[in-house]
């Protein structure tokens, strides 16, 4: 069995939406995305099945969680060296208040939110 081994400096960056920057690294059972958002990045309201676990390494966003129009939907800013879990399925959006940097993890592995919005 191989254990495949990556550098993020390696590793293709794609940009799915506006001041938007994304490494992914994929697995059998999960994917890894090392993600920058630069100021003023909007990140517009979306579920997906994958349970995400979202680490803020740096800077400050302002996470918007539930259904649009229900009132049950909260804000909840962040900053690096917090960790957000995202159960399967919950409505989510974030806007960056300055450059910051996250590190996702969803599982099962699938589409990201942005993958949706590509600009």
């Amino acid at each position: 069995m191989e254990a495949p081994a990556y550098h993020w400096s390696e590793v293709e960056e794609d940009h799915p939406i506006a001041l938007l920057h994304r490494k992914k690294v994929l697995g059998d059972q999960m994917l890894v995305a090392r993600v920058r958002l630069d100021a003023g990045c909007h990140v517009a309201a979306h579920h997906h099945v994958s349970e995400q676990i979202a680490m803020i390494q740096s800077g400050r966003v302002l996470w918007t969680i539930g259904e649009p129009g229900s009132p049950d939907r909260y804000a909840r800013e962040m900053v690096g060296g917090e960790v957000l879990v995202l159960p399967s399925n919950v409505w989510h959006s974030v806007d960056a208040i300055e450059d910051t940097e996250i590190i996702d993890v969803l599982s099962p592995p699938g589409a990201m939110g942005v993958d949706s919005q590509r600009s």
